[in-house]
């Protein structure tokens, strides 16, 4: 395994119920940019609920990004079942805070996701959607191996429609 002296470390961890405070930071303004804006509160609440919940029900699983080596909170990142186009994939997403953005954090935390992914391997394939004009999203999809699809409209958060980049990725096959 190649070394590189610019790569993070970085963990990823289970979320859990103490993350909420987390998941009120990466709601602000700043973070919310490519997504509609910030969720309302009660929206929040129902995505922590969602967040912890995921990995208990077997459809996905999300996770709170550790910084080492004092295991900073910095982000979050995680993959749930999604129909798409008729088929049954993997749907990932990550979000890093701003203090944190630029570094390569969500890609080497993206790379972990995928990792469980590939150990689970329920569908076949892995997507992505980060909105056309969000540059580092989409090029951590180049960076990790994505093929580009199409540009794509995409609801999210719930309600909202958004320009974006599909993008997938094989998940590898057993030996």
């Amino acid at each position: 395994m190649t070394e590189h002296t610019n790569t993070p470390e970085v963990r990823i961890k289970l979320w859990d119920e103490g993350d909420l405070g987390l998941l009120r930071q990466l709601n602000s303004p700043e973070m919310t940019v490519h997504f509609g804006g910030p969720e309302t509160e009660e929206k929040i609440l129902a995505r922590h609920k969602r967040y912890h919940e995921i990995a208990q029900k077997g459809i996905g699983r999300m996770f709170k990004i550790l910084l080492l080596p004092h295991l900073e909170v910095v982000g979050s990142v995680g993959y749930w079942d999604q129909i798409w186009q008729g088929e049954s994939i993997y749907e990932v997403g990550w979000s890093v805070l701003p203090d944190y953005q630029g570094g390569g954090i969500a890609t080497k935390a993206t790379e972990l996701a995928i990792a469980s992914i590939n150990s689970e391997k329920k569908h076949k394939f892995i997507h992505a959607f980060p909105k056309i004009n969000n540059p580092a999203s989409n090029a951590i999809c180049r960076k990790l191996g994505f093929s580009f699809m199409s540009e794509c409209d995409f609801e999210y958060p719930i309600g909202t429609i958004i320009r974006c980049n599909d993008w997938r990725l094989t998940v590898e096959e057993n030996e």
